[in-house]
């Protein structure tokens, strides 16, 4: 990845000129704590590289630190502001709420704070969709729940008629949780704002379970997802050493990326073969699939196979272009096609098995976050707000070299991270299964 190419710059409002209200100790005792816009965090942090661009001449790319600022861009006591969540649901929506309405309340004295109900459709009349309004009692206990308070939806609505809506409400701070569909609605809708010429800050919580977003070191509800997606492994591997032959066969999320089917495979090291949207993988043949697995029952008695939903979709004939409201190709089902392709090898050959196949992907998607994940919700949560009290737009909040970071959303938006063949987690995912290529070469 070249980072020089990379543009950290984040677009603010306006200078900032209101003295945080932030004071947890006597005589401004926080002040030591308040981050400064030239508080970096590099991009590239190998010793070569940064070498290398002293050789040439070459600044460092860096992000802004995230973190609560001395001097603010809006007067708290007249800020409204919006928050919305699209796209699917995923464990930690719950608690990234809560974590901005109770900074946003607490922190700095904002008492208009609205949810807008079933993503960005409620910011258009003709839904005629409810607006919440959020305050401390209303979000004490959403860390305990799944789900999302506000609810979500997919696919685009109309620009033009949601900045309307925040014109019309005066809404000075918009935070919008979403994935890559809601990133690039909400950098259309910073642009409409700034053609306009309003004052609305535009800051957005990068979501998706299957931990894919670009320049984002780790994505809310990856850890949770992983944390249920090794107990699905547990079953599995029980349920396939209690049969003679027994295989189990678990399918989770991961459209474009095997993040969790691979650090689940980690976690929890009883799986056998891991299939990834990343790496190709033959099905027949002396090097294919179904060959090794007959191998691994001839050898062990019992296989675990995980499969992450976007593998494998190069062997279905009846492909389409076929998608959903959010504009994501609809993929074809790799779990039931690999169960179907294992039951019709073995019947074959006269070679009896005994195949459970496991599903928990909606499961995992509407559960509670678990404890990290609550945590990591916490900061990205507050820090949104931060950035936001700051006046800073268009931008997202991510995680980066162990940092909590400001990303320009141009960084991220229509981009996405994926597991590097060569890299050390696919290599060690090879090193814990012994799976091989499962290619024909």
């Amino acid at each position: 990845m070249k980072f020089d190419s990379i543009d950290t710059t984040i677009s603010t409002l306006g200078p900032l000129k209101i003295t945080s209200p932030i004071r947890r100790g006597e005589n401004g005792a926080l002040d030591r704590n308040f981050v400064h816009d030239t508080d970096r965090v590099l991009l590239d942090v190998e010793l070569n590289n940064l070498l290398k661009m002293v050789e040439e001449g070459k600044d460092f790319p860096a992000f802004e630190l995230a973190g609560p600022r001395s001097k603010i861009y809006f007067d708290p006591s007249k800020l409204r502001c919006a928050l919305v969540t699209c796209g699917g649901l995923c464990p930690g929506l719950n608690d990234i709420i809560r974590a901005i309405v109770l900074e946003l309340f607490f922190s700095y004295g904002v008492r208009n704070i609205y949810g807008f109900k079933y993503g960005l459709q409620g910011f258009i009349p003709k839904y005629r969709h409810d607006i919440l309004d959020l305050k401390p009692k209303t979000v004490v206990n959403l860390h305990e729940m799944g789900g999302s308070i506000l609810g979500s939806s997919r696919g685009p609505q109309p620009i033009d008629e949601i900045v309307d809506s925040l014109e019309r409400m005066n809404i000075g701070i918009l935070f919008m949780v979403g994935g890559d569909g809601t990133l690039m609605a909400a950098t259309k809708i910073a642009d409409t704002i700034t053609k306009r010429g309003l004052k609305i800050s535009v800051v957005g919580i990068p979501k998706t379970i299957d931990n894919d977003i670009y320049m984002v070191s780790r994505s809310f509800g990856f850890d949770t997802a992983v944390d249920v997606a090794t107990q699905a492994v547990k079953s599995a591997h029980n349920e396939s050493a209690g049969y003679p032959n027994g295989i189990g066969l678990i399918k989770l999320m991961g459209r474009h990326s095997g993040f969790i089917a691979a650090t689940a495979t980690l976690a929890q090291q009883d799986v056998n073969f891991v299939l990834i949207p990343e790496v190709d993988f033959d099905i027949e043949g002396p090097d294919g699939f179904l060959t090794a697995l007959e191998r691994r029952l001839n050898s062990r008695g019992h296989a675990v196979i995980v499969a992450a939903e976007g593998a494998g979709q190069k062997f279905f004939d009846d492909k389409t272009d076929e998608c959903d409201e959010s504009g994501n190709i609809r993929l074809k089902d790799i779990g039931l096609f690999i169960k179907n392709a294992i039951s019709s090898y073995f019947n074959g050959k006269n070679i009896e098995v005994t195949l459970k196949y496991i599903d928990p992907s909606y499961m995992i998607r509407s559960l509670p976050a678990n404890a990290n994940d609550r945590v990591f919700c916490s900061f990205l949560g507050r820090d949104a707000v931060h950035a936001g009290m700051a006046g800073k737009t268009k931008l997202l909040i991510g995680r980066w070299n162990n940092h909590f970071v400001h990303l320009p959303m141009s960084a991220s938006a229509g981009k996405r991270k994926q597991i590097d063949p060569k890299g050390k987690l696919w290599q060690s995912v090879l090193g814990a299964t012994g799976q091989g290529s499962l290619k024909n070469d």
